[in-house]
């Protein structure tokens, strides 16, 4: 019997499917063999020994050390996509509420809460002071083209704004479901210079930690708003805070309070709750339950972060999954301890991603504990086991 740790509550609709695969789980259960996780930080804890996989019911993998994991040949899942809808509902909620002045009407409303006056004639007067600009026929450009991303496009497309699209590395899936009508754009100075709107849609990593600074933002359009629903650190809020003080930024809306941006008044935070829906929970914890099911009982591996996608039906009574550095003569070392024992691959797949390998074999021959022990003597080979 797989068992399976939680660190954090997960929807009914996950652990109900690792019990229908006759999965224990729960909070306390010792020698895990995976990771079920939401927000809870695993860098500031020991993961045990026993664990084989992580399942992160979210996109955002910034609470799990992926570089340890990785080493320790620990598979290490996401859930893209899953909570997608959740965020362009509020990324579209928000792109009225960063024009129209929506929030500050409501506030300025509850001010009349005490008044003896004729609340309705107050409002009539009053209103012209919260005008604000519709988004139809405006333009939009949309930073990052994943799974977010291309709904928040394609959704600006049927409001009526105009929308250019910048992603170097977009998937093909992503460019399938992408509107035609949305335009490519190859440089994101020369599109923030055409855009009213920007949004956000990208991971945090090297390459974009602070992308959104004073270099990108001296090209901006005057009046540009600005919208982040990926993650805070992508914004360099010591070189936004000068437009914003200045009007030159009309309004930042952001699901990432950050201290400094408090008090103002063209700013908008909103406590996280980009995938705060039971629909978004749900989805993602099944699809994170499945991801974890899957590899523990098949070998398979989608939606890794670390790891490379592999799929491979099942043509032997055995798999030997191999987790491996992706280096020279891996391939042919499995091949040889494979014939030494007098076993016949029946199927093999291998793949690689970055520094990192893995490759399925499938046999008729039940692969035993020694077998298992010269692979992970070895240098190069990180883990291996044999499912049945």
């Amino acid at each position: 019997m797989y068992k399976v740790r939680l660190y954090n509550k997960i929807s009914p609709v996950g652990t109900d499917l690792l019990t229908q695969h006759g999965i224990e789980w729960g909070e306390d259960v010792e020698n895990p063999d995976a990771i079920l996780v939401r927000s809870a930080d695993l860098k500031k804890i020991e993961i045990p020994s026993s664990v084989r996989c992580i399942g992160r019911a979210g996109a955002g993998v910034n609470n799990i050390p992926i570089e340890e994991c990785s080493k320790r040949g620990i598979v290490v899942f996401n859930t893209p996509g899953a909570n997608a809808n959740a965020v362009k509902e509020l990324v579209i909620c928000s792109l009225l509420l960063s024009s129209r002045l929506i929030v500050d009407g409501i506030q300025w409303v509850k001010t009349l809460k005490d008044t003896d006056d004729d609340i309705l004639a107050l409002v009539e007067k009053g209103k012209s002071k919260f005008t604000g600009p519709e988004i139809e026929g405006k333009t939009l450009g949309v930073i990052g083209l994943g799974a977010i991303g291309v709904m928040v496009a394609n959704a600006a497309i049927s409001l009526g704004m105009e929308v250019y699209g910048y992603d170097p590395y977009i998937s093909i899936d992503a460019a399938w479901g992408l509107s035609r009508n949305v335009h490519r754009a190859t440089d994101l100075k020369q599109m923030m210079q055409k855009c009213d709107y920007i949004t956000l849609h990208v991971p945090v990593n090297e390459e974009t930690r602070e992308m959104l600074n004073a270099d990108l933002l001296a090209s901006a359009k005057p009046g540009i708003r600005i919208l982040n629903f990926s993650r805070g650190e992508l914004v360099k809020i010591p070189d936004l805070l000068p437009l914003l003080e200045s009007g030159f930024a009309a309004s930042y809306v952001t699901d990432f309070p950050a201290k400094e941006l408090m008090g103002l008044k063209n700013v908008i935070m909103i406590p996280h709750l980009g995938a705060s829906t039971p629909e978004s929970e749900e989805n993602c914890a099944l699809m994170a339950a499945t991801e974890i099911i899957n590899y523990l009982e098949q070998g398979t591996i989608r939606n890794s972060v670390n790891f490379p996608t592999a799929d491979l039906a099942r043509e032997g009574k055995y798999r030997v999954c191999v987790i491996h550095r992706n280096i020279p003569n891996m391939l042919s070392q499995v091949s040889s301890f494979m014939a030494k024992r007098g076993i016949n691959i029946e199927n093999m797949l291998n793949r690689s991603k970055k520094e990192y390998a893995y490759t399925l074999v499938d046999t008729n021959v039940e692969p035993d504990e020694k077998l298992i022990s010269e692979f992970v003597a070895v240098d190069g080979f990180l883990y291996v086991r044999a499912i049945k």
